[in-house]
Order: C-alpha cells, then structure tokens, then sequence
C-alpha cells in the first residue's frame, strides 16, 4: 500500500510540534509549580502577547514612500518638492510628487480621505469652507508675494483703481483666483459688467497683457516662473503695483505679511525697480494628515530647514520654516522639533536604526514590562488557588476532630469515619503539581493521623 508523502511529513512535524509543546508545558508546570490548565492558560496569554507585539511591531514602522502634491511642472512648489525628495532620499525615504493646479487642489486632495496623500504646499488663507479636522501644519515655509502687473504709465496703489478693467486672476481653483477675488473683493470689486475677472493660466495672462487684451494680471510666486517675471518687468508700459496700504491689509486679513521688493534687486545696472515696491503675500505651509508618523514629520521638518532655512530677497537666514499658526494646528510632534529639534534616537542614529530602536522602545519594552508581572500572578493565583484546596480539607480535619471530643457511641463513630472516608477519598483525588507534593502528602498523612486517633478513641470508649 502506497503512503503519500506529503502527508508523512505533516504527520512527523505535527508529532514534533506536539512533543516540543509537551516538553514546554511539563517544564512550565514543574518550575511554576501550575496545573495543566493553569499552564496552557499562560501559554496562550504568551502566544497572543507575542502576536501582538509582532502586529505594534510592524505596523509601528515608518512608511518607506512619502507622496507629496506640490505643483504644476513649472511652479515653484514642484521645483521645492523635488528639493526635498533629494533630502529625504539621503535617509531611504522615498519622496513620490504628485502634480497640481496649485495650492487648493492641494489642499481638497489632503481632505480627502481616499486621495492618497501624504503632505503638499498650501497657501495660507484656502481653509475656509474646507474640511480640515484631520490636517495638521509642520510649520510655515515660505512667503508666496502676490505680483500684480499692469498696463499703463499713471501709477496704481490702489487695488479699487481697477474697478471696471479686465483681470486675469489665475486660474479656477488655484491659490492666485482665491485670493484675488478675496482683495477684490474688499475694495468692492466683484464679477460683473463694468470690471471682468478673467481666470486663466500665467503665460496666458502675461501674453494677453503684453498684447493689451487684459488690463492687469495677477502672479503668485510660486506659479509664475522667474523669467516671466523679468521679462514683463522690463516691457515698456509694464508696471507693478505698489502696495502702499500693505500695513493695513496685513492689520485686516491675518494670514498676510508685508514685504519690500528693495529698488535694484531685480537689476542693479537698470535699477530695476527705481523705487521700494511694498506687495502684501500669504505665507506657504507644509501641511500633512494627523497620522504622518512622527519620525516622517522629522524628516520632512529636517529637510525645511535645509531648503527653506537659507536667506533669499525676501527673508533672512533661518527665518523659515516657523510654527506660525493659522488655520491648521501645528502638529504635537512639529512642535516638539521647533522646540528640541529631532529626537535623541535619531539625533545620533542612522535614519534606519533609529527607527528601528525607537520601535524596540516603544513597542517591546511596555508589553514586556506589563507582561513580566503578568506571568508571575498567573503562578501565585493558582498557587494560592492549591493552597486553599489543601486548606479546605484541613479545615473538614480540624471540624471532624472538634467532633471527637463528646460522647461517641457507635454511630457516632461511624458517622465520623464515614466523614473522614469522604474526606480521604477527595484528597486522593486532588491533582496537584510536584511543587505541592510535600504539602499534599503531609495532608494525606494527617488524614491518617485522625483516623489511627479516631479508632483509639473508640476502642478506648
């Protein structure tokens, strides 16, 4: 008859298993001094602690890939994210860009539960009418100006001047249409007949201006390239506009900073601009969902520091990134870095390792220190549990033997003996560990110590 030999080799492992199982339960019960249920009880507890710590253990794991939304191909966002995907890869993190239309769309995909998404850039000002319970900011990057360019030798400072013009705002959707129509809006200026808000793209714009189509153009600046902005600063007819009630704006809307395009800064030879341009800017965010794992907001604050932290015309070394608070929370663990910077672990500590040890921590030793005394109740209460199985009986022996002590005819002592037979029957039945054994045969004893006393007393009688 043919054996399968597959089954074979279940069958030896299954024996294997189960005589390495026996061998571990016996050696359990004879140093713990525990019964078999008692036993398979803690092995159990021991089976399902180490699963647990198995599943901490993984899931406690920083994520290898980090997605990012940044902006489109051209936008200073994209050319930032890909700053910090050099940074973090410096660490075995993986930084995947996603493209956007800018800072909105950054912020509806970070809301949105199933958008895969991890962190991106968003303008500061976008929250309102957007649900944001679940987002949290790393700080402020960045300033992002506002550049308003316009058509015209007479000078603009005033954002009502253009009451009645054509404006091409950015496109729907981005951070430049939302915050246009919110300053528009404020010097009451809205959509309509006489003054027409024209959303369309940067280079759109700017071709439609130097061709006269539009009136004037808005440029955050993070979407409008470099060269666009020197080419239109050095068209005849061509002018920016200057701020001068930026102090008030930043009074009245929070999120705005003033700042100082210097005269010179663009060009020196040309002295471009021949005057200080004031332009008002929301400042950028890194913003990121609450559960980012603390060791990838560290990461990412790391490497803000690096990008952001150095002097640029419109900030100084080291201002940037900040905890400045707006709409979002700072997140405990971004906080925690402004204040002490990254963690001891990861101070000292390849990116990989520390993690790793971090993990050790956090996961291993609690469970390890709640389970150490776990396991030893588990012996005391069964040991106490034997215990007062062997008390119980002593307590029937001292009863029985309080009950010798009157009269006794003969149906007393009968009654007595069968008492104690009941009794010696009940011990001998007990199962007790061999850590018992001495107490459980001195009971046995004792058990025949009242009866040898029983018999005296009755044929003394």
């Amino acid at each position: 008859m043919k054996t399968d030999p597959q089954k074979g080799i279940a069958d030896a492992s299954k024996n294997i298993f189960q005589s390495g199982f026996t061998k571990i339960q016996t050696s359990i019960m004879e140093t713990m001094g525990m019964g078999k249920t008692a036993t398979i009880s803690a092995l159990i507890l021991i089976a399902l602690v180490a699963v647990l710590i198995i599943f901490l253990f993984i899931r406690s794991a920083p994520p290898k890939t980090i997605i990012m939304t940044s902006g489109d191909d051209d936008s200073m966002f994209y050319k930032i994210a890909g700053k910090y995907a050099k940074v973090l890869a410096r660490n075995g993190v993986k930084l995947k860009i996603i493209k956007s239309e800018g800072s909105l769309e950054n912020l509806q995909r970070l809301s949105n539960p199933s958008y895969r998404v991890d962190v991106g850039f968003v303008q500061a000002g976008l929250a309102k009418g957007q649900k944001i319970d679940k987002l949290v900011s790393l700080g402020s990057v960045a300033y992002e100006p506002l550049f308003i360019f316009y058509r015209g030798t007479r000078p603009v400072e005033l954002l009502s001047q253009f009451k009645g013009k054509k404006l091409a705002i950015g496109p729907e959707g981005s951070g430049t249409n939302y915050l246009a129509k919110a300053l528009l809006s404020m010097n009451e200026i809205e959509p309509g007949v006489s003054t027409k808000l024209l959303a369309m793209d940067d280079e759109e714009a700017a071709q439609d201006l130097l061709n006269g189509k539009v009136d004037a153009v808005f440029f955050m600046g993070d979407s409008a390239s470099s060269q666009l902005m020197r080419k239109l600063l050095h068209e005849p007819g061509i002018q920016l506009v200057n701020f001068t009630q930026a102090d008030a704006y930043t009074r009245r809307v929070g999120y705005l900073n003033k700042l100082v395009l210097p005269q010179g800064a663009i060009d020196f030879g040309e002295n471009m601009p021949d005057h200080d341009v004031h332009l008002i800017a929301p400042s950028v965010e890194l913003i990121a969902r609450n559960d980012l794992h603390p060791a990838l907001s560290d990461l990412l604050l790391e490497a803000a520091k690096e990008i952001h932290g150095r002097a640029t015309m419109f900030q100084g070394r080291g201002e940037f990134p900040v905890p400045l608070e707006h709409e979002f929370h700072i997140s405990d663990d971004a906080s925690r870095f402004y204040k002490s910077g990254k963690s001891f672990l990861y101070r000292y500590f390849p990116f990989w390792m520390a993690s790793l040890i971090n993990r050790i921590l956090v996961v291993f030793l609690p469970i390890v220190l709640i389970l150490i005394p776990g396991l030893r109740v588990i012996p005391a209460i069964y040991q106490w549990g034997t215990k007062m199985r062997i008390y119980r009986w002593y307590r029937q022996l001292l009863a029985l033997e309080q009950d010798m002590i009157d009269r006794m005819d003969t149906s007393k002592q009968k009654e007595l003996l069968a008492r104690l037979d009941q009794i010696e029957q009940a011990v001998n039945n007990m199962k007790v560990p061999a850590s018992f054994a001495n107490q459980f045969y001195v009971l046995r004893g004792h058990v025949d110590f009242v009866r040898a006393r029983l018999l005296e007393r009755a044929t003394t009688k």
